[in-house]
């Protein structure tokens, strides 16, 4: 394959107009050696071929989805200027670009009126929204489900606010009765609510959560790092849609612009329903909050200096493709979650497999059939290591006994989890790149269960 090239020749463009802002400046030298430059730049190039193909369509394993062109390049042209959106002082221009960002994120939750920033990525947007949660309800414990990213329970170790976990239905979502006896053992200050887990593509069912929050008076704060976006996808199904159209109605949001929002690494971003919450940042910084009245964007968030390249690119990326329904940008996700149901309509069907759970976005989680749990996970793993050999590659998972029991009929559960494999569609280009992503799969997985076969002397290695 080639690298996309072509959209280089747009950077000089670029350059000479912003060359042009600073023409009344006296000319800079700059001794530059290129000769070495260029020695160390092709040594990065090949220290570099050792990763795996993430922007490939045949990476379907982590979470890894390639910026857009247009970001990489207002990304790059930045940084000519290397603006630090800490203050006004550092990032004119940038910090302006982040609030009108933001602005439109918060518009695809039905947020008019908010208080947000962008941040180093979900990790540091989660504590920021859990911190707030603490600054409201001291000493209140926070609940998640055992399906939430790891991400909460660590934050609130280091927080030292109180965590619960609650169990999950047999979707891997958050389940409303363990929910309900958590909260009523009181001292519940907020409740988070997963849109689309890391490991299976789950959404909590926000609507329920949302009807006894009435009764019990939590915060909700809903981790929508990954899926967020697909609040903007016009092919999800009916009970996952009516979860989306109520996320308005949440306290506070975090989502991921470097994963489905086309960024580079990193940029996260948290954003709360009541600007108030500001009061819990406020402090004074003489030194660099001094040239404007006007807010600065440290004065509203834990980090102090930050990329502002992450700010312009992310800006550029909403100017050429809105964030609307029915858009570019929402008909791709739609592509990356029909890619999923896809698979996974070929995985139901296929006796080779056992699955489970409906991918709700673009995750679709599966394993290897045989007569028990530590079988197919064994060959799961098989099936991973081959498959990478192949080129295509997967992620695999661990889950728990209490997702399959009830559907997975004449199979022994000698261990309780069964390793999955796991995939995620995300890539613009997954849906055209399926059936080779399956001929791969199929021989892989034919070659696993002959093995297999063999070391039992069920057939001889001559078949």
């Amino acid at each position: 394959m080639t690298l996309e090239k072509r959209t280089l020749n747009l950077l000089p463009e670029a350059l000479e107009i912003l060359e042009d802002g600073f023409k009344s400046l006296p000319q800079i030298s700059h001794s530059i050696d290129l000769d070495a430059i260029r020695e160390v730049l092709n040594e990065v190039a090949l220290r570099m071929q050792d990763n795996y193909p993430y922007h490939h369509p045949y990476y379907i394993g982590q979470m890894l989805k390639p910026p857009h062109p247009i970001a990489r390049l207002a990304y790059t042209l930045s940084l000519w200027i290397n603006p630090n959106n800490h203050a006004l002082d550092g990032g004119r221009a940038s910090s302006a670009m982040e609030k009108e960002a933001v602005a439109e994120i918060a518009k695809m939750f039905g947020w008019e009126t908010f208080l947000g920033h962008l941040c180093g990525g979900g990790t540091m947007a989660n504590l920021e929204a859990l911190w707030i949660s603490r600054c409201l309800r001291p000493g209140q414990k926070i609940l998640a489900s055992q399906q939430a990213h790891y991400t909460h329970s660590r934050i609130c170790s280091v927080l030292n606010i109180p965590f619960e976990s609650t169990e999950v239905d047999t979707n891997a979502r958050m389940d409303i009765t363990s929910l309900r006896k958590a909260l009523d053992k009181g001292n519940v200050g907020a409740v988070v609510v997963t849109i689309g887990t890391t490991a299976t593509g789950s959404v909590d069912p926000l609507p329920e959560i949302l009807r006894l929050q009435e009764s019990y008076g939590f915060r909700i704060h809903a981790d929508a790092a990954y899926g967020g976006y697909f609040i903007l996808a016009d092919n999800l199904g009916a009970q996952t849609r009516a979860i989306y159209d109520v996320m308005s109605q949440v306290d506070s949001i975090v989502v991921d612009p470097h994963k489905h929002g086309l960024q580079p690494y990193g940029c996260g971003c948290v954003i709360f329903r009541d600007p108030s919450v500001g009061t819990f940042y406020k402090h004074d910084s003489p030194y660099t909050y001094f040239s404007s009245s006007e807010l600065h964007l440290g004065e509203i968030s834990l980090e102090c200096s930050r990329p502002g390249s992450s700010a312009v690119a992310l800006w550029a990326t909403q100017r050429l493709l809105p964030m609307v329904r029915g858009g570019a940008f929402a008909r791709d996700l739609g592509d990356c979650r029909m890619a999923a149901l896809r698979l996974f309509n070929r995985i139901t069907t296929d006796s080779r497999f056992l699955t489970g759970l409906r991918p709700e976005l673009d995750i679709v989680v599966w394993t290897i059939r045989s007569e028990s749990s530590s079988e197919s996970s064994r060959l799961a793993d098989e099936v991973f290591e081959m498959a990478s050999r192949e080129d295509l590659h997967l992620a695999k998972a661990n889950l728990p006994m209490s997702l399959f029991k009830e559907v997975w009929k004449d199979f022994t559960w000698d261990q309780d989890y069964v390793t999955c494999l796991r995939s995620v569609l995300m890539k613009s280009d997954s849906l055209n790149f399926l059936d080779m992503i399956w001929d791969i799969l199929s021989k892989t997985v034919d070659k696993a269960l002959n093995l297999s076969r063999q070391s039992k002397g069920e057939i001889s290695s001559d078949n």
